[in-house]
């Protein structure tokens, strides 16, 4: 991940309506949930509810998807591991952590 993705991630969760959206997102699993339903969960109005989305999806943390009526959306997992990765890349000096440390850096691959 570049600096400046990891960077506009780290902005969008930088909220707390925005992180709590994105939370409840992870915890919805792939099914995501209905835009309708994170409202409800979140209890926030819906036009602050998409304003919210909106930066989330800019930084690539959520996904979206019409059903008929319903746009349900999802948490980018891919995204969201790449920053960890990002964050913890380094994590111990690159070598393996100490047992009271819970940070597992992921290895580089190496570049051919």
């Amino acid at each position: 991940m570049k600096h400046a993705v990891a960077v506009s991630a780290l902005n969008a969760l930088s909220h707390e309506s925005r992180l709590a959206a994105f939370r409840s997102l992870v915890q919805a699993g792939p099914d995501g949930l209905a835009v309708g339903e994170l409202r409800e969960q979140l209890d926030i109005p819906s036009a602050t509810l998409t304003a919210h989305l909106n930066v989330l999806r800019a930084a690539s943390l959520v996904d979206d998807e019409r059903e008929g009526r319903v746009i349900r959306v999802r948490a980018n997992y891919d995204q969201m591991n790449g920053l960890i990765a990002y964050l913890t890349e380094n994590c111990c000096a690159g070598g393996e952590c100490g047992p009271d440390m819970s940070c597992k850096p992921r290895k580089k691959k190496a570049r051919a």
